[in-house]
């Protein structure tokens, strides 16, 4: 397939028009998010371009292609004033450099033939005295494959990415969260100046308004460390207290299983990611902080903020949205968002809105939960037992709930009237627990979302929230057919 309009533009005079590669990835979702937000003319090149519907600005066009089919890109190049190229094979089953190789020099000759006039590219730090990885020597291979093409290329070589999300972090939170005692190889205290995601991206979008002409620009946050210190700080912030024992021998092949086994990162993809750590990963050149007024954070607050910009974005999220309320099944022990386990059901009542929010808006205290009350008792007991609030608080009104008032061992978190409740729990957990409704209107009455969410800390988290499952699940599916027969009731009652 060639080149494919799928979206019109929506012209937007005198601004530049950006092309976007890799818009789908990490980073290039964020930096279209912030390209966006700048106010910037965006055109974001994808091979399916079905993956970006939904997630662009109005004015964002989405065009089809592959830089590794030339034909498909001179038309998508075309009238574009700067090109990002945020493509790489890492995780690909074929020879990754040869790809790497091919899809820059196809960019960078139809980009030369578009009259392009820059490219900015991110790729990775690593000193070429330092026999570097497969992985590394790739990305500094593309910079040049780009460069050769003539056209001027800004070019990026960054330490490891911290965000919620980004491959080094998940690895590096679902190693800590996991394990209470580490066996380390001896690449877990090689050297790197990890950098947040935000700072990334803010380097990226500056590089629109620099002189045309090649650089290459080292980056790194404000901290030169580990990744036994990374994975230290991130257990420090999570209160986790975790061992590691350092052994001499761990070849790469053996530590990328063993990451399969451990962790949600590929045996393939770990092992290029550890034969890239090994490498020292520190900025040797520090013009970009001349040329760019970006002051990178350094790994705590960078660690912080990739904590709390994911709690921020979960509790945003609408389950109604986020999980299809027509799935017919879900996977046992609950679908993952993150480091947190989702429990999310749903269920048709024929009442109004108002109608089927009525028994979520009197759930708890003398109400009781619809389902199990004396396992909530139960609970509640020895909540009491380990120091906890247990159930004896009731709620404060039988029929009203406030933001902040206290709900048996749950508090009120955020509170819509006749269309959402969220409840913080307050009961003794290895963890942090949420339960959720919502209630939709749907064609000939309306639909409540039950959703029951746990962010596990450490292994014990994981232990409790497995090893009680089987009860919480029908205590869950129990729970929201109680509410939607006391909506359905009551209803009746009322007219």
């Amino acid at each position: 397939m060639g080149f494919q309009k799928v979206q019109n533009e929506s012209p937007l005079e005198g601004r530049r028009t950006i092309l976007l590669t890799g818009a789908t990835g990490y980073v290039g979702g964020r930096l279209l998010a912030e390209l966006e937000a700048k106010g910037h003319r965006v055109r974001c090149l994808a091979r399916r371009p079905e993956f970006l519907a939904g997630r662009v600005g109005a004015a964002t066009e989405i065009v089809s292609g592959d830089c590794l089919r030339p034909e498909t890109l001179g038309a998508a190049l075309a009238g574009v004033d700067a090109a990002f190229y945020m493509v790489h094979s890492m995780g690909s089953t074929g020879d990754f450099e040869e790809q790497d190789r091919a899809a820059a020099t196809n960019f960078g000759r139809a980009a030369r033939d578009a009259g392009v006039g820059k490219i900015v590219y991110l790729g990775g730090l690593g000193s070429q005295g330092d026999a570097l990885s497969r992985h590394l020597q790739s990305r500094q291979e593309t910079g040049k494959c780009l460069r050769d093409s003539g056209v001027p290329v800004i070019e990026f070589r960054a330490s490891i990415i911290l965000g919620s999300g980004s491959l080094s972090f998940e690895l590096i939170r679902a190693l800590v969260e996991r394990l209470p005692v580490m066996i380390c190889p001896r690449w877990v205290r090689a050297l790197a100046q990890p950098i947040a995601i935000e700072d990334v991206v803010a380097y990226l979008e500056a590089s629109l308004h620099l002189p045309v002409k090649s650089r290459v620009f080292e980056i790194g946050g404000a901290d030169i460390v580990s990744y036994e210190s990374i994975m230290r700080e991130y257990a420090r912030q999570r209160g986790l207290r975790r061992f590691m024992m350092f052994v001499p021998m761990l070849t790469p092949r053996l530590s990328s299983l063993w990451l399969g086994l451990t962790t949600p990162v590929y045996a393939r993809v770990g092992r290029k990611l550890i034969e890239s750590i090994r490498n020292s990963t520190v900025v040797t050149d520090a013009a970009a902080l001349t040329a760019f007024a970006v002051r990178p954070m350094d790994l705590r607050e960078a660690i912080e903020r990739a904590i709390r910009n994911e709690d921020n974005a979960f509790a945003a999220t609408r389950w109604s949205d986020a999980i299809s309320s027509g799935a017919s099944s879900r996977p046992w022990g609950g679908t993952k968002f993150g480091s947190r386990l989702v429990d999310s059901r749903a269920a048709f009542v024929p009442v109004a809105r108002s109608a089927a929010f009525v028994p979520i808006r009197r759930i708890g205290g003398e109400h009781g939960w619809y389902y199990a009350n004396g396992l909530w008792r139960l609970r509640g007991f020895l909540d009491l037992l380990v120091g906890g609030v247990g159930v004896r608080r009731g709620r404060p009104h039988p029929d009203q709930l406030q933001v902040g008032d206290a709900l048996d061992f749950w508090r009120v978190e955020a509170y819509e009237p006749d269309r959402s409740l969220r409840l913080a729990a307050e009961m003794r957990l290895p963890g942090r627990a949420w339960l959720e409704f919502e209630v939709t209107d749907a064609e000939g009455g309306s639909i409540i979302r039950q959703t029951a969410v746990f962010d596990p800390t450490g292994l014990s988290g994981l232990m409790y929230w497995y090893g009680i499952y089987p009860l919480h699940r029908r205590i869950f599916a129990g729970m929201l057919s109680g509410v939607a027969a006391r909506a359905v009731k009551a209803d009746l009652a009322s007219s």
